[in-house]
C-alpha cells in the first residue's frame, strides 16, 4: 500500500477531533472520505500533510516511510504528497504562471517541469488563456483549476484534495472531476474528502465514512452508494 494510517488521533486543546482512525490507500487508487461538516475530514488531510500535529500513538506511513518525522515542506518535496486545501489558498498577487512555477520550488528537472506545465495548460485551457493574469482576479472555478494544477506541478505521487467541488457550479464540478480522473490516469494516487457524497462515491473506487472523528463504514464505492445508512444520512434518500 502507498499510504497507511493507523490509530490517527488529533486534538485541538481539550477537544478531540479524530479518535484513532485507521485506513489505507493503494498506489493508483482513487479513495474518498465522506462525512458531514465537522466530522474531521479536513483534519485528516491536514494531519497527513503535517500541517497540524498528531497525538502520540498516531502512525502515518507513505511507501513505508514515517511521515511524522518530516516537516510540511518535506512532505511535498521529498515524499511527493501534494495538498489541494479547502479555500484553494492560491497566491492572488501572482500570475497563474507564477503560481505554477512556485510549486516547483524543490524540483531541479527543468525539462520535466516544462512538460508538466504544458500538460496542466492542456488539461485546463482556461488557465492557458489566463496564464499572465493575476490569480486573485480569476473566477472561483478557475482558482480551483489553478489549485489543482499547482498541486500537479509540485512533483506529486499522491494528491490529497479538500472539498474540490466546493463553490463550483454543477457543470464545472463535473469538469473538475473529469480532470482529476485524467490526473489519476497519469499515475497519481488521489485521496479526497468531499461533502458531495454522491459525486465523490461515483468518482472513487473505495470510500470511508467519517462521523464525529471516527470511521464508521468503509468499502467499495458502489457498495457504499447502495448502503441504506449512507443513503439516508448523506445521499438524501
Amino acid at each position: 500500500m502507498q499510504l497507511f494510517v493507523e490509530n490517527l488521533s488529533v486534538s485541538y486543546g481539550n477537544i478531540k477531533a479524530l479518535h484513532g482512525i485507521s485506513f489505507s490507500v493503494d498506489q493508483g487508487e482513487i479513495v474518498t472520505i465522506i462525512g458531514a461538516n465537522g466530522a474531521g475530514k479536513s483534519t485528516t488531510l491536514r494531519a497527513i500533510s503535517r500541517m497540524i500535529p498528531s497525538d502520540p500513538g498516531s502512525k502515518i506511513e507513505f511507501m513505508g516511510d514515517n511521515i511524522l518525522k518530516y516537516n510540511t515542506d518535506k512532505v511535498v518535496s521529498k515524499l511527493g504528497i501534494s495538498h489541494v486545501p479547502e479555500g484553494r489558498m492560491i497566491f492572488g498577487n501572482l500570475t497563474v504562471t507564477e503560481n505554477l512555477t512556485l510549486a516547483c520550488f524543490a524540483r531541479k528537472d527543468s525539462d520535466a517541469i516544462a512538460r508538466d506545465k504544458k500538460w496542466v495548460f492542456d488539461l485546463f485551457p482556461r488557465l492557458d488563456e489566463r496564464k499572465d493574469q493575476l490569480a486573485g482576479t480569476l473566477s472561483g472555478g478557475e482558482q480551483q483549476m489553478l489549485a489543482v494544477g499547482r498541486a500537479y506541478m509540485s512533483g506529486r505521487k499522491i494528491m490529497v484534495l479538500d472539498e474540490p467541488s466546493m463553490g463550483l457550479a454543477p457543470l464545472l464540478m463535473l469538469d473538475m472531476f473529469d480532470a482529476l480522473k485524467e490526473i489519476n490516469s497519469q499515475g497519481t494516487t488521489i485521496l479526497l474528502v468531499e461533502q458531495n457524497a454522491r459525486l465523490a462515491l461515483k468518482f472513487a473506487q473505495r470510500g470511508y465514512v467519517l462521523e464525529h472523528g471516527q470511521l464508521i463504514l468503509e468499502g467499495e464505492a458502489d457498495g457504499l452508494l447502495d448502503n441504506p445508512e449512507v443513503k439516508k444520512a448523506y445521499l438524501g434518500a
